[in-house]
């Protein structure tokens, strides 16, 4: 009988295998970071999801439309500014490319600013946003978010530094030049490379 790898033999499983970036290690729970308090939602009727910007209609959805949506499956190890990485971890929802079959963006857009409750903001380019495993998702290990880690609905950006994938996601604007978001606005790399250690700016 083959015995269990201890977390650091884990740790140097994964990284020969090119799945651990520099400077990570490998946790088993999923860490609570946020900035703000978790917000409550007592009546997702009134809940909205607002496309902004470079669009040629403004639109708001309902969570019950987002609900409504193809829904997609991905298995994704993920990476935290903060030096912790997961690995296999399940989200569902829907793909952000699917979603925007919902909406019709202009040429000329080419950045997404994530705008999030309490006034959290983060940016990506529109290309990186159109990734195949870039969701909005509802379900995390086969079960409904919890509170904490962003229900009713977050991104999943997993080629990027984990706080690029925003927590209580309420709208997204469309941009034709780039605009920092909250962390990048307080020293942290606009593009957030994990494999690169792109976790602060360069002064």
């Amino acid at each position: 009988m083959n015995r269990a790898l201890t977390r650091r033999e884990e740790e140097e499983r994964l990284r020969r295998e090119g799945r651990l970036p520099p400077g990570q290690s490998l946790t088993l729970k999923f860490p609570v970071l946020h900035y703000g308090p978790v917000p409550r939602y007592d009546d997702l009727s009134r809940w909205t999801l607002r496309v902004f910007g470079l669009v040629e209609e403004e639109r708001v959805f309902t969570y019950d439309e987002i609900l409504a949506m193809p829904r997609t499956r991905i298995v994704a190890d993920i990476h935290c500014v903060t030096r912790w990485s997961m690995v296999d971890t399940v989200w569902e929802g829907v793909r952000f490319r699917d979603f925007l079959e919902h909406v019709r963006v202009k040429p000329e857009a080419r950045f997404v600013v994530t705008h999030c409750e309490y006034g959290y903001t983060t940016n990506l380019p529109l290309e990186v946003m159109l990734d195949d495993d870039v969701l909005l998702a509802y379900r995390f290990g086969g079960k409904p978010l919890e509170p904490e880690h962003g229900w009713p609905l977050r991104t999943v950006v997993p080629k990027k530094y984990f706080w690029k994938s925003a927590k209580w996601v309420r709208g997204f604007e469309f941009l034709a030049e780039d605009r920092l978001g909250f962390w990048e606005q307080a020293g942290y790399h606009n593009e957030a490379d994990p494999w690169k250690e792109q976790r602060f700016a360069r002064g």
